[in-house]
């Protein structure tokens, strides 16, 4: 573990909360690298103490990426840069994906050290389906806005995960309640930390709790996916047949609405015929 590192950009997930979370590997790569892109200077360097060590940090955000970021592909070819955010993993809800992809345009070498991640450790603590997820981040601040990015994925067969701040956590849990109807879904804060906690029920009485007392903290709202959809009727069978048809010979007509509607082939097979004859 005290090999110098190659040149390059190394990717380093840090702890969301609690010290120990950071890895061996991203202790390594930190005590190492030539340089540091920070979101904040003050949080990075209350970590780097944390593991005895002090490296050069160059702040890298929202706000200075663009003149920044030519910089640090230059010294790529020839120094180890590591990018860390303020907690958790690199990439997830902030700017971080330009660098990643300007330093392989530049022919440098990536490398990512995983490590906490609030989103997927929110989904663990959550109860709620995790086969499917689709992370959001955080909803747009202002009620139009929000309502058309909850409408944007209302249909969408998965769990959902947002970020979100305690003073707007009442407003978009109702609005989630409004846009999605009143799913179960859990409301996750302080994860890794002393007062981790994970609280789960519908929308709309999440919404009523946090309401009348506004949480502290980091937090991620995780959402359950859709109801199952109503199985197909016979009228939604004859219109996709009718339409097939026009393309399609009978055999194929009713594979074709049988994959898309979940029905069973023969019997739209004999009902295609029907419909020709």
């Amino acid at each position: 573990m005290n090999s110098p590192l190659s040149p390059g950009l190394y990717i380093v997930a840090t702890p969301i909360g609690n010290l120990g979370d950071l890895s061996p590997r991203a202790a390594h790569v930190l005590t190492h690298a030539d340089l540091i892109a920070v979101e904040d200077s003050r949080v990075t360097a209350r970590l780097l103490h944390h593991i005895g060590v002090k490296r050069p940090m160059q702040p890298y955000h929202d706000h200075n990426a663009e003149s920044v970021r030519p910089g640090l592909i230059a010294r790529m070819g020839s120094e180890a840069i590591a990018l860390v955010s303020d907690a958790g993993t690199p990439l997830i809800s902030d700017p971080g994906y330009k660098l990643v992809r300007d330093a392989r345009a530049a022919g440098h070498a990536v490398v990512t050290i995983p490590g906490p991640c609030a989103a997927v450790a929110a989904l663990t603590l959550a109860g709620l389906p995790t086969d499917r997820f689709l992370f959001m981040g955080f909803l747009p601040p202002k009620a139009g806005a929000r309502a058309a990015a909850i409408a944007e994925v209302a249909g969408v067969r998965a769990t959902l995960v947002f970020y979100e701040s305690g003073p707007r956590l009442a407003g978009a849990l109702a609005a989630l309640a409004e846009g999605l109807g009143d799913r179960e879904a859990a409301v996750a804060r302080e994860i890794t930390k002393h007062f981790e906690e994970a609280v789960t029920g519908t929308l709309s009485t999440l919404a009523a709790r946090y309401e009348a007392a506004p949480p502290k903290g980091e937090i991620v709202i995780v959402v359950a996916p859709p109801g199952e959809a109503a199985p197909a009727s016979a009228a939604d069978a004859d219109a996709a047949l009718a339409d097939a048809l026009t393309r399609l010979p009978a055999s194929k007509a009713a594979g074709e609405v049988a994959r898309a509607l979940g029905l069973d082939r023969k019997a739209l097979y004999a009902r295609a015929l029907e419909m020709k004859g």
